[in-house]
């Protein structure tokens, strides 16, 4: 719900919370669960290998089926590669395919990157440059896959490991042109958004003055940390007030385009944090957002 100069005083709708999601059990569903709003999956992290092929795992699907009838299930892959030269991942593709085929989903997002050159993979994901070829090239993909897909899908800006190529568009040009082209929505990761001031210098405040506010359907929070001097994006700590900060920054800013704030951890961080702490983050984020 947007304010209108006609209704100056209608409220803005608050985001609801999300937190990452693998499948775990009973100590999920009864300290977490009941805090969010939805759950994101990445099928990829719930995959295993069969024949040959990638299938979803049974135990962890039938959690997540679980799941979806008492919250919205997003999906977030991290495997299709969308902006590798040789063309996307027709393994995430499948993986995607038999998600869907089982669970109800409220929408799909996917990083802007790659993480595949010549069909290796590089064990990392690199942003791409933001030159008018890999734009063409990327809204040629994007229209594909919204066509197999009856589901909004959304795009996440990416850390820049090594410095920005030198490019046609700003970073958020880019992904302004790339909604206005394609009709897909934003999923901005504020903390990348950290990393990249850290580690290269990069202008938040220009950054967000260029962004289209009204594209951002989803956010991500999460915290890594520093090693040698290079603040990395592993999801494993308990969330920065500049973090959180800056997550408010953009949903006040976007005035009820924001749906979901979701709070991302990798699998490894979730017996080392506990799922009390995890519950308290959760707690201490839906205070911020209010």
């Amino acid at each position: 719900m947007v304010r209108t100069a006609e209704d100056p005083q209608e409220p803005v709708t608050r985001p609801g919370l999300a937190v990452t999601y693998e499948g775990e059990g009973v100590p999920f569903f009864e300290k977490v669960l009941p805090l969010v709003d939805s759950v994101e999956v990445t099928p990829d992290s719930v995959a295993e290998s069969r024949g040959g092929g990638a299938v979803l795992n049974g135990t962890a699907m039938a959690n997540i089926e679980t799941v979806s009838s008492k919250v919205k299930v997003l999906v977030h892959g991290v495997g299709l590669s969308i902006g590798s030269h040789e063309g996307y991942s027709e393994q995430y593709i499948n993986l995607l395919d038999q998600f869907v085929s089982q669970v109800s989903v409220h929408w799909h997002s996917e990083h802007l990157g790659y993480t595949m050159v010549d069909n290796e993979n590089l064990g990392t994901m690199l942003a791409l440059p933001k030159t008018q070829e890999v734009f063409d090239m990327l809204c040629k993909r994007v229209s594909e896959i919204q066509d197999r897909y009856d589901l909004p899908f959304l795009l996440e800006n990416v850390v820049h490991i090594l410095p920005d190529y030198q490019g046609d568009y700003s970073e958020a040009e880019f992904l302004n042109a790339l909604v206005e082209k394609t009709g897909c929505g934003l999923l901005l990761d504020v903390y990348n958004l950290e990393c990249d001031a850290h580690n290269h210098g990069f202008d938040i405040d220009r950054f967000l003055s260029e962004l289209d506010y009204n594209n951002v359907r989803e956010i991500h929070v999460a915290c890594g940390v520093e090693h040698k001097g290079f603040l990395l994006d592993i999801h494993s700590r308990r969330l920065r007030d500049s973090t959180i900060g800056l997550a408010r920054r953009v949903v006040d800013s976007a005035e009820g385009a924001v749906e979901v704030v979701t709070y991302e951890l990798v699998s490894e961080a979730i017996p080392v944090l506990g799922y009390e702490l995890i519950a308290d983050e959760l707690e201490r984020l839906r205070e911020a957002l209010l």
